[in-house]
């Protein structure tokens, strides 16, 4: 009963209850901006809950900004809510004094990043920010004056928010066979593309820009960046890396304080990719990269350049997976040796090397790799490799695989090639003799028999003198392998019946024994 009684007696309002009474309003917008603790006891601090876009606020740009900044890099929550994410007026709309703080309010309010896994999610909200986005790009293509400090600022911190991202690839172990990579006729798509790549337009453009002044665009596309971007390139999605690419080279262009950087960080994704992981979807783009600025390296080369060629370019056709970025390497293989003749012995060497000694269509390549540096070989260079390179080639005549007998003999098509072996016959045919008579007589291919025919007659109408002089020291070799293949047969059949007569003496003595302690037992 005196509970009763107490419980209708009037209670103290507390301090929090004032509080409430006074200010909650206050509370309910700051719960709402902050992504405080929500009634169902749920944390949202990690999301951000709604974006404010009032265009009658005169500073909605700086707290959205703020807001954005400390929940920029993170998913949205299907949960959340997005109501007053809205368009602010176009550029067309505003005066031009007001152009550019438009501008930096736009980029802010693009630095909201959506969860595209599930595509139904804040569907009017995603349009609201490519049309934004789509905006921002025609701004920055038709703006003319300098672009400020501040809004560079505005703008790399934009374009950070949305494409600096953590990748999950799918494994790839046993989707590499026989040097071909079975993802590339489905590469993985990403999502939110249709956001990224108004995103990558806009930042191209910015960089390419005559309006964007380097020295102070250096402050925000700088080391620390330029690393963040190359991370990029393992992207699975191969319309980022073509964006990737085409802006990685505008920058190494632009900003030539960055060059030696630039080469300095990609070889250090080579040396990871051959030495440990043979895992990076973007090597063939930045071997693209690569082949543009080895084309541009003045003479002589600079030491550094001859080092980069020998201790990643040439171990790059190590890895199995050499034919998803094949075309790009050989083009800058071949880049180096048409700047400078003498590293022709270089390359050859480094070929040979890494030559393939059970993947046929690996071989191939090579071959014709090899093609495109001998066209550009001088003749003491060729002269100073000739006899490793000619002893690979009779292996790759005699192969049992057609398409790589086939490509061998074609080098003899090319003239420049053709030339040099011409010129070095003496030295080159009795290497490569007994491999052309090996296939006239017992190759299985009827074109590459042909082939090898037409190579044989080259060379006997050339030097009959000198192509009989193999023919003679062909037959004697023959000759003298069949007299010592008789003399290994005849010692293994001396060997046999040595073996058999000390089995059966063997036998012979043992049995005596057998009736002596038979009879001793009796």
């Amino acid at each position: 009963m005196l509970k009763q009684l107490l419980g209708k007696l009037p209670r103290k309002s507390s301090k929090s209850t004032a509080n409430r009474d006074h200010g909650g309003n206050h509370t309910a917008n700051s719960n709402a901006s902050t992504g405080s603790r929500s009634s169902n006891g749920k944390s949202a601090n990690s999301n951000i809950s709604s974006v404010a876009v009032n265009n009658s606020a005169p500073d909605v740009s700086q707290n959205l900004g703020n807001k954005i900044h400390q929940g920029v890099n993170s998913k949205l929550n299907g949960d959340l809510g997005f109501s007053q994410y809205e368009g602010l007026p176009g550029f067309k709309d505003v005066p031009s004094s007001e152009k550019q703080s438009l501008f930096i309010r736009k980029l802010n309010m693009c630095c909201v990043v959506f969860d595209f896994t599930e595509p139904m999610k804040n569907l009017k909200e995603k349009e609201i920010k490519r049309q934004t986005l789509q905006e921002l790009v025609d701004y920055v293509t038709s703006v003319s004056g300098k672009f400020s400090e501040t809004a560079m600022q505005e703008v790399m911190k934009m374009v950070s928010a949305n494409l600096f991202r953590t990748f999950t690839p799918q494994p790839r172990e046993n989707k590499v066979v026989d040097g071909v990579d079975l993802e590339e006729d489905e590469p993985s798509m990403d999502s939110a593309w249709p956001h990224l790549q108004i995103v990558y337009e806009l930042f191209l453009r910015f960089v390419s820009s005559a309006e964007t002044d380097a020295k102070l665009a250096k402050r925000y596309i700088d080391q620390s960046f330029i690393l963040k971007l190359l991370d990029l390139f393992d992207s699975e999605d191969p319309r980022e890396r073509e964006y990737l690419k085409t802006i990685l080279h505008r920058i190494y262009g632009k900003f030539m304080v960055h060059r030696p950087f630039i080469r300095k960080a990609i070889n250090s994704i080579f040396y990871q990719f051959i030495f440990e992981t043979e895992k990076y979807n973007g090597i063939a783009e930045l071997l693209e990269i690569l082949g543009s600025i080895i084309n541009g390296f003045a003479l002589p080369l600079k030491e550094e350049h001859k080092m980069f060629l020998v201790r990643a370019m040439i171990p790059l056709h190590k890895p199995r997976c050499l034919a998803m970025y094949h075309q790009p390497l050989s083009y800058c293989i071949t880049q180096f040796v048409e700047k400078d003749c003498k590293l022709a012995d270089t390359v050859i060497r480094g070929l040979l090397k890494y030559w393939p000694i059970t993947n046929s269509s690996k071989e191939v390549m090579f071959l014709n790799e090899l093609e495109e540096v001998l066209e550009a070989t001088q003749l003491p260079e060729f002269q100073r490799c000739m006899v490793p390179l000619f002893q690979q080639l009779a292996r790759c005549l005699n192969s049992s695989h057609f398409q790589v007998a086939e490509r061998a003999l074609f080098l003899w098509n090319n003239d420049p090639i053709e030339n040099l072996i011409i010129q070095n016959r003496k030295v080159i045919l009795p290497i490569i003799f007994p491999a052309l008579e090996k296939n006239v007589r017992n190759h299985w291919n009827q074109a590459v028999r042909s082939l090898t025919l037409n190579v044989r007659k080259i060379f006997e109408d050339l030097d009959h003198e000198l192509f009989n002089e193999c023919l003679l020291k062909f037959q004697e070799d023959e000759e003298k392998e069949v007299e010592i293949k008789a003399r290994s047969e005849a010692a293994w059949k001396r060997l046999e019946e040595i073996a058999t007569q000390k089995a059966a003496s063997d036998a012979m003595v043992v049995a005596p024994r057998k009736a002596l302690t038979c009879s001793a037992s009796g």
